[in-house]
């Protein structure tokens, strides 16, 4: 039996859903930083997608990238790496995964989900 367990914590980071699809072009990604994070949202023909700004395989910003074809996965600008939004991983080459993030749409705006594992006893 584990000590730890998953606990997900939400940050607002918009006001509305609206707001990033309004500042982000279609197929086009942009960096925030969130509670230490870097990471990329994604306004794509399937909805707003939030990943690692970092692409694993050289550490360059997925955000200056742009969105696969079929809008499923972001585009690494330098080595052209798509990564899958729906699990981070490669869809060719010898990279390694993104962390995928989730968001969640409220009444008072979108916010998105980082997982942290804690000591049972202390939540």
């Amino acid at each position: 039996m584990s000590m730890f367990k998953t606990v997900i914590y939400w940050h607002k980071i918009f006001r509305s859903a609206e707001e990033p699809k309004r500042r982000i072009p279609l197929n086009k990604g942009m960096q925030i930083t969130v509670a230490g994070h870097t990471v990329c949202i994604a306004h794509t023909s399937h909805g707003l997608k939030a990943i690692s700004d970092r692409c694993p395989h050289n550490g360059f910003s997925l955000s200056k990238g742009w969105c696969t074809e079929d809008g499923k996965g972001m585009v690494c600008p330098l080595h052209r790496y798509a990564f899958e939004f729906e699990h981070g991983r490669a869809r060719s080459g010898f990279a390694g995964a993104c962390l995928v993030y989730p968001l969640e749409e409220r009444a008072d705006g979108l916010y998105l989900g980082i997982e942290k594992s804690v000591l049972k006893w202390f939540s």
